[in-house]
């Protein structure tokens, strides 16, 4: 008989919790177990392996990470939508470590297309209306924006910054100003 209070909802939770405090890469269905109190045996109703608990952690960092974005971008176009967009973006991955590198697993293409992954690319091909890009641009520059967020936030969470005098607030800002300058200029195929 399962656990009373134990759902599949409230270990995904907890997991993403878990992955915030630990680290997503030590997020076991054993850790989980421990977290409660319970024998590995307990959370076999709720969640296949250690893996479909990950897979399910990633799914709902995934759809936090739209809400907020759509949040910030309601209302908003060009630069203020471009700001807002990454803040949040940057803002979920410092307060949700765990979470933000659940955001990164690897799907299975089937779970992808059914997932809030999809919300992103539509999110951010959205924040684009503002700089009227047509296709191919539009994709590429969904890729450039994507890349460069991904990559600034995990050399800033790693610490790669931490050994220069300029702020990492004020390089974030020039970052936004040359992506907004770049994507307002962007230049075309011919």
């Amino acid at each position: 008989m399962a656990r009373v209070g134990l759902n599949t909802e409230r270990l995904t939770v907890a997991g993403a919790e878990l992955a915030d405090e630990v680290g997503f890469d030590k997020v076991t269905v054993s850790a989980l177990a421990r977290r409660f109190g319970v024998k590995d045996a307990s959370l076999y109703s709720h969640v296949k392996n250690s893996q479909d608990l990950k897979t399910r952690i990633a799914l709902l960092a995934l759809a936090e990470l739209a809400d907020r974005a759509a949040a910030a971008l309601a209302g908003r176009a060009g630069r203020d939508a471009l700001t807002a967009f990454a803040n949040a973006y940057r803002d979920y991955a410092h307060e949700h470590p765990g979470r933000y590198a659940a955001a990164q697993l690897d799907l299975d293409p089937e779970t992808a297309r059914a997932s809030a992954a999809v919300r992103h690319s539509q999110l951010t091909r959205a924040l684009l209306r503002g700089y009227h890009l047509a296709e191919p641009d539009e994709t590429d520059a969904v890729r450039l924006l994507g890349s460069t967020f991904h990559g600034y936030v995990t050399l800033e969470r790693s610490g790669g910054f931490q050994h220069t005098p300029r702020s990492g607030e004020d390089t974030w800002a020039r970052i936004l100003d040359a992506l907004d300058a770049l994507l307002r200029a962007w230049p075309t195929a011919d």
